[in-house]
């Protein structure tokens, strides 16, 4: 599944009268969050559970169908607004990547983000967390960070030459608030190495700063 380009009005209100969720985002070229916003959707596009639903993704050039804009209000972009039947249901204003999957998931699904067991949970936490020799939980991926500190724990990685893998808490937010509580570690990023919480940006330059680091990840 891919984002449709919604180039005209009737592209839109016909987009848009899907029984099932149709979530666009009023975008503007010249808007950098635009694009992080635009990769959201796309990841959220890929999901098994969002396409089984049938929900549809949507973007809005909101400068150019400007009559669209006005009627939905839109005073800034990015702006995402998710609709059923053609009546908007939810609405979220800048680039809160968290509060758009939770709030597409919540939409798309019939429920709400902690749809399984604190059990399930753990045992799914402790599958991710283990499924490289060293892990990272982070916001975006190894290729397109999308915080400084992110960015910055990458490209330390990326100096040592160590194997590593990542997960976009952003796509997730069942797994990044439950990884808060099941590490006592309430930020991210996250490193882990052989499932152990080794800490955050801070602690990883201190362990870069006393040489210690290429050994930890090497254990």
């Amino acid at each position: 599944m891919s984002v449709a380009t919604l180039d005209t009005n009737e592209h839109f209100v016909n987009f848009t009268r899907s029984a099932s969720l149709t979530v666009v985002h009023f975008s503007a070229n010249w808007a950098d969050q635009c694009g992080q916003v635009t990769e959201v959707l796309n990841e959220l596009s890929k999901l098994p559970e969002i396409q089984n639903s049938g929900s549809k993704f949507g973007i809005c050039d909101a400068e150019n169908l400007s009559e669209i804009s006005l009627q939905y209000k839109i005073d800034s972009v990015p702006t995402v607004i998710l609709f059923k039947n053609g009546l908007q249901v939810d609405r979220i204003d800048g680039a809160d990547a968290a509060q758009i999957t939770s709030k597409v998931k919540l939409h798309s699904l019939g429920k709400g983000v902690s749809t399984v067991s604190p059990e399930k949970l753990e045992d799914r936490l402790k599958a991710l967390i283990n499924r490289h020799k060293v892990m990272v939980f982070m916001k975006g991926n190894r290729d397109t960070p999308r915080c400084g500190f992110s960015r910055t724990l990458i490209q330390i990685l990326n100096g040592t030459g160590v194997q590593y893998d990542t997960f976009d808490i952003l796509t997730d937010e069942e797994v990044r608030q439950g990884l808060k509580e099941y590490s006592d570690w309430p930020t991210y990023p996250q490193l882990y190495v052989k499932g152990e919480l080794i800490g955050g940006l801070d602690i990883i330059k201190e362990l870069q700063a006393s040489g210690e680091l290429e050994s930890t990840l090497n254990a």
